[in-house]
């Protein structure tokens, strides 16, 4: 199985006031975090950057080891821009994309996630969501990381960097989700709320 992690840490963070991939989370930042549990799968994941590529090109420099750095031209225009250059950079190849929005998913949801891929025989048209029933709720809500296939992955070069990522789940075959019990694949670090909230729950693990 050929599998490429991506981290989108493409944003400008006004809402959170700094870098969402440099917040510091118990002593590690978010994207450190995230990488790590994203080694998993492959050793080199791929960071797609935009309003920060140059502090975090220089954080990646200072800890990571074959982490790949990349930056988005067009990252004003959405997360779809960021998932065309990764299909680019990794043609043929399938994708676990992942915001790094959602820094403390457990590395052994990646690793389930990936085993189901390989059972569904890495469908080149699928996309794989993680799922979760949130208290109180009948109805299930899909988070990251999500696997695209290669040749799902790239088609969104075809739709634009202003498309929306749903356009591109839509021409998913097949679109499938497992059940977790992980409520960090529906975290948004956006605000210095969100960062208090993840620091919180990092103290409970």
């Amino acid at each position: 199985m050929s599998l490429a992690p991506v981290i989108l840490a493409a944003g400008a963070s006004r809402r959170l006031g700094e870098p969402k991939a440099l917040a510091d989370l118990g002593g590690r930042s978010a994207l450190e975090r995230l990488s790590d549990a994203l080694r998993r799968v492959s050793p080199t994941p791929l960071v797609i950057t935009g309003c920060h590529h140059r502090e975090i090109q220089d954080h990646v420099a200072r800890w990571a080891v074959g982490v790949e750095v990349l930056f988005n031209p067009a990252w004003l225009r959405g997360r779809t821009s960021g998932v065309a250059l990764a299909a680019a950079r990794h043609p043929g190849v399938d994708l676990m994309i992942c915001p790094v929005d959602v820094p403390l998913i457990a590395a052994t949801l990646v690793e389930t996630l990936a085993e189901r891929w390989q059972a569904l025989g890495c469908p080149a048209t699928g996309w794989l969501a993680p799922s979760i029933i949130p208290p109180g709720s009948e109805r299930p809500r899909f988070g990251h990381p999500v696997i695209v296939g290669a040749a799902l992955a790239a088609q969104a070069s075809g739709l634009g960097p202003d498309a929306p990522l749903r356009l591109l789940r839509a021409r998913a075959v097949p679109t499938v989700s497992i059940e977790t019990t992980d409520p960090a694949i529906l975290d948004d670090l956006d605000t210095p709320e969100d960062l208090r909230a993840l620091r919180a729950r990092l103290k409970t693990r």
